[in-house]
């Protein structure tokens, strides 16, 4: 690999433009500090400006022409020699992916091999049809049709999931033949650079992936701006998402958006209330609840109530939360000290509401050095209020009772998003019903709402996702567009 300066023990990273390694036009840097202990550099990285952007568009436009006439075969094989190298590395790039966003080292190795699997899964789909034949009025003429990369694609990611989303957008767009500008989330960079280290010891050309860190405003804008950009692929807040919605339309580019969610679990008194417990537990406070799946409303008929949020109390109760690179600890910290306290400011608000508070919301001594939270729940939630609306994005999880079905289904979908949702039933016509009636684009019976499959179409309704969908056949429908011929002979028959 790469070999970098060391500052202060940790690794310099300019930004990786063409191929190469290359400080920032203006020279700055910013440090990248470990959530669980601020006081460790995990990395410096290049703050970039615009003219960094410019300057990597200006290389994805360059390799572009070679890489959309490479060979199928050519891409699949330094996809599979990516995802190789990331399996070889899992425990080094895990244990950084763990150092700079707080993940538990067992997921940080989780998610290094679920990134080297989405590579292999689109190494697969290149060889692919890529078209389709139909039969025509004239029996002389050929008509058929073929997909065609777009170009220089934009791509601008959180820092929850700091390797896989990054994997999941590059690898299909460089399935289909695209050239890529890349902004990651300057909380978690660093295993965006392990990405791109694989794919260039892959034998990945110069300028086909090019990354640029730094500043949302100065970057993103101008990655969003450029014309030069066919198409923008991003994933983090509704807010941003909006702002980039609008930037692409003044300009008609393309764009695919993956914003949020407010997801719920409903449990019905006929559901194996063990199972949906340990289930709507896993899904509330794994990843710290750092998810876009993840549940954080369980809307529950008001006759087991009680008995399930014991039960959910008992099991939170017992995460053990804690340094994330020890083998024994369940729960990090979450990102930063800001977003400590912005859940804990938003469980006092809960609090003041009415809700009842059960457990959690501490920011404990012991473990000062970090941004740490304990998990939180709170029962008798209403579903008009905050805690019952807003995407909160950390170990927060309210339970709301309801009197039936009905209720259920109508709190369930109140909200402006619409990303994941499950039930837990044993009864198939209510589970068929939910799959009916709930608004939101994925859907599980008796499993956690943050389950996801790379094979499948990853988004969601309303508020939580454009019209396109992430990942599965459905990426091809974004990183590329159609062309339909019609081939005649020279002379008519």
């Amino acid at each position: 690999m790469t070999q970098h300066e060391l500052r202060d023990g940790a690794p310099v990273y300019g930004n990786y433009i063409n191929g190469q390694f290359v400080p920032t036009a203006s020279g700055e840097t910013f440090e990248v500090r470990n959530p669980a202990d601020r006081d460790e550099i995990v990395a410096h990285m290049a703050k970039g400006t615009a003219d960094d952007v410019n300057s990597a568009i200006e290389a994805a436009e360059e390799a572009f022409k070679s890489w959309s006439r490479t060979g199928a075969l050519q891409r699949a094989n330094i996809l599979y020699k990516a995802a190789d190298l990331l399996v070889q590395r899992a425990n080094e790039i895990g244990r950084d992916l763990t150092r700079e966003e707080g993940k538990t080292i067992k997921e940080g190795i989780g998610e290094t091999l679920r990134a080297a699997n989405i590579m292999r899964y689109y190494a697969g789909e290149t060889l692919q049809s890529n078209g389709d034949v139909y039969p025509s009025a004239n029996p002389t003429t050929m008509l058929y049709s073929i997909r065609e990369p777009l170009g220089v694609v934009g791509m601008i990611t959180p820092w929850n999931f700091p390797i896989a989303i990054p994997v999941w957008k590059v690898a299909p767009a460089l399935a289909f033949g695209n050239t890529i500008v890349f902004k990651p989330a300057s909380a978690a960079p660093l295993c965006t650079m392990h990405m791109v280290q694989a794919l260039e010891d892959a034998g990945l050309p110069a300028g086909v992936v090019n990354v640029v860190t730094g500043p949302a405003g100065a970057v993103g804008d101008a990655i969003v701006n450029d014309p030069r950009v066919v198409a923008i692929s991003f994933t983090g807040s509704a807010d941003v998402g909006g702002h980039i919605r609008a930037l692409a339309a003044a300009r008609g580019a393309k764009v695919q958006l993956e914003l949020g969610g407010k997801n719920p679990a409903i449990v019905l008194a006929d559901a194996d209330m063990q199972h949906a417990a340990q289930q709507v537990m896993a899904g509330a406070m794994n990843a710290t609840g750092q998810k876009c799946t993840a549940t954080s409303r369980a809307i529950v008929d008001r006759r087991i109530a009680s008995d399930f949020t014991a039960m959910l109390q008992e099991r939170i109760s017992k995460l053990v939360v804690g340094d994330p690179l020890d083998e024994a600890t369940q729960m990090g910290p979450l990102i930063d000290d800001a977003s400590a306290d912005r859940v804990v400011r938003e469980i006092e608000a809960a609090r003041q509401s009415g809700a009842e508070f059960v457990m959690g919301g501490e920011r404990p001594e012991a473990l000062a050095g970090g941004a740490f939270i304990t998990p939180s729940l709170f029962t008798n939630v209403t579903s008009d209020s905050r805690m019952g609306q807003e995407e909160f994005f950390g170990p927060l999880l309210g339970v709301i009772p309801v009197d039936d079905m009905d209720e259920a289904i109508a709190v369930a979908n109140s909200v402006k998003y619409g990303l994941s949702a499950s039930i837990f039933t044993s009864d198939l016509g209510t589970a068929m019903r939910f799959v009916r009636e709930i608004h939101a684009g994925m859907v599980h019976v008796n499993s956690e709402t943050a389950g996801a499959e790379y094979q499948l179409p990853f988004g969601g309704y309303k508020a939580s996702s454009s019209y396109s969908r992430e990942q599965g056949k459905a990426a091809v429908e974004f990183y590329t567009q159609t062309k339909t011929v019609f081939m005649d002979p020279p002379t008519p028959a």
